[in-house]
């Protein structure tokens, strides 16, 4: 089993209750935001005054791939005995978004204005990510 948890049996422990509606705000959140980026690509860099990329579809596709998250994360929170490991997928791209911003934005591709995008598709979720992830996540998916 991927989560280590009390038996369906007995009543779940609270905290696993606080994490469960975390995934579900993320769930929701990941699929506002994957639709906005899907349905106005062009809108995080002209707010922040960039110009719009030539190509919208890529920002397209990462809001598909947004999307699929929100899959991942309602099933964590569905069902965690069974999908807790998942989380660790999550918190790949929750490290890899940052580092790669703080990449971009050393390197002047990116408006430091650019990074809160950061701070609401990752920062704010590492605590119940992490939290999550030590407590009953600790085995590996395979």
């Amino acid at each position: 089993m991927a989560v280590t948890s009390p038996s369906r049996d007995q009543p779940q422990d609270r905290s696993l209750k606080k994490y469960q509606a975390w995934f579900y705000a993320a769930t929701a959140y990941n699929v506002v935001w994957g639709l906005f980026a899907i349905f106005f690509p062009s809108l995080p860099f002209t707010a922040v005054g960039l110009e719009a990329p030539n190509y919208p579809a890529l920002f397209q596709c990462i809001g598909m791939m947004v999307l699929v998250y929100a899959l991942g994360y309602y099933y964590i929170a569905k069902d965690p005995e069974r999908y807790g490991a998942f989380v660790w997928i999550g918190l790949l791209g929750k490290t890899f978004g940052p580092i790669g911003f703080v990449y971009a934005y050393f390197t002047g591709q990116l408006p430091l204005a650019f990074g809160i995008t950061i701070i609401f598709n990752d920062l704010i979720w590492w605590p119940a990510f992490w939290g999550f992830a030590l407590k009953y996540a600790r085995k590996p998916l395979l």
